[in-house]
């Protein structure tokens, strides 16, 4: 398998604000220029070993997704991979020592499923906070937006090819936009915490630029079983500025 460039994650101890990189502001080409000028500088945060701060607060995202839902996604499930993963990761005596998380899932094998199932499951979660913003922020522009253009013919395909993949997914699961081993921007689909870093594992393994959580206990609070209708508010509450600059460090 090729040599892939993936988000770095430190493994050192802390935990930090979760801040988007920039704001969008104004309107038309002077808007795009602003926030296209910043991304091709910008890199995304280094992920830790522990739960970073979300930088907003738990009513935020409502009433889209309510403050019930994310306190126990959040302080709960997302909490205890963290948790889980750090115990796996001790129970190794050493052999993942100085590895960096994006190097540990890429060499994971199906049947380490303690470390599947907690460090996808962080890694998913944490990329999910990242990607989310009260009121969500201003459409793909810019480079990304030629991107998304160009690998499905317009954003509106591209957003009905995600939540497609959402709505499809049997079961518990994850919705992905990455960029492929060919460095092309495509949407893909895995089942529980798995992710397209876990290269050994995914039929489609790649960089993730935007992740959407479709396990139930992402949405049931609000959305009972109407899945299409979380994602729908999910799409709405995107950060494509913190997207933009996951797909620009590729």
């Amino acid at each position: 398998m090729k040599k892939r460039t993936f988000l770095k994650l430190a493994g050192t101890a802390g935990a930090g604000m979760l801040i988007a990189p920039f704001v969008g502001c104004g309107t038309g080409d002077a808007r795009t220029q602003e926030r296209d000028a910043p991304v091709k500088g910008m890199k995304p945060k280094p992920f830790l070993f522990e739960q970073e701060a979300l930088g907003y607060g738990f009513d935020a995202l409502a009433p889209r997704i309510d403050a019930a839902t994310m306190e126990i996604h959040f302080g709960k499930h997302h909490a205890g991979y963290v948790n889980k993963l750090n115990k796996a990761i001790g129970a190794a005596n050493g052999a993942y020592d100085g590895m960096e998380l994006v190097d540990l899932l890429g060499t994971l094998q199906p049947d380490q499923t303690a470390l599947r199932n907690n460090g996808g499951g962080h890694y998913n979660h944490t990329l999910y906070w990242r990607t989310l913003t009260p009121g969500g922020s201003p459409e793909p522009a810019g480079a990304l937006r030629e991107e998304l253009e160009s690998a499905f013919g317009s954003v509106g395909a591209f957003t009905e090819a995600f939540a497609t993949a959402g709505a499809k997914r049997f079961g518990s699961g994850w919705a992905w936009l990455i960029r492929n081993e060919e460095g092309q921007l495509e949407v893909t689909s895995t089942p529980n915490q798995d992710n397209p870093l876990m290269s050994q594992i995914v039929d489609r393994p790649g960089t993730p630029l935007l992740g959407m959580d479709v396990w139930e206990h992402a949405y049931y609070l609000n959305y009972q079983n109407r899945r299409k209708a979380y994602i729908s508010a999910f799409m709405s509450l995107v950060n494509w500025d913190v997207v933009a600059v996951n797909a620009s460090a590729q």
